[in-house]
């Protein structure tokens, strides 16, 4: 009987308890570097310097995010950002390609909601300035043919 406990305790250990000691740190649900160095930690912002080289860095998201599909992979002249088009708790990741202190920097921000509603409101304006154009648009076409209609019956 205590064997049996003691094996099912071991059981229960290694299944239950035993993944989170292994599992590596992450940051809103992103996984961190192993050697990396905090510089600065909000709850909404992560800085990172790690001695990887750019592209090892660049390699390391790609295989830990490759199972999700809506991530974006940008190469920009001085970073490669790394965003995030579905609703995870992270928006972006950025990958400095210039050193710093001789180390790389990433840099992970959460999702923000003035963010959000900011590109909302953008949109929103947008439709109405199309619409607002086409209108005034159709209005100057609708007028000249007017003319020009009134023009050609006068003439008859």
């Amino acid at each position: 009987m205590r064997k049996t406990a003691f094996f099912m305790g071991l059981l229960f250990f290694g299944v239950v308890i035993g993944p989170a000691f292994s599992m590596a740190e992450d940051f809103l649900g992103v996984p961190l570097i192993p050697e990396g160095k905090t510089i600065s930690k909000t709850k909404k912002r992560l800085e990172m310097l790690t001695s990887a080289s750019h592209d090892k860095v660049v390699g390391f998201y790609e295989k830990a995010l490759s199972d999700l599909k809506d991530i974006k992979f940008r190469d920009w002249a001085d970073a490669t950002y790394i965003e995030d088009d579905s609703n995870l708790r992270w928006h972006s990741i950025t990958i400095s390609k210039e050193q710093r202190e001789g180390m790389t920097e990433i840099v992970i921000v959460k999702d923000n909601w003035t963010w959000i509603i900011g590109t909302l409101v953008l949109r929103f304006i947008g439709v109405f300035v199309v619409l607002l154009c086409l209108f005034a648009g159709m209005s100057l076409y609708g007028s000249i043919l007017s003319r020009t209609v009134k023009q050609e019956a006068a003439a008859k």
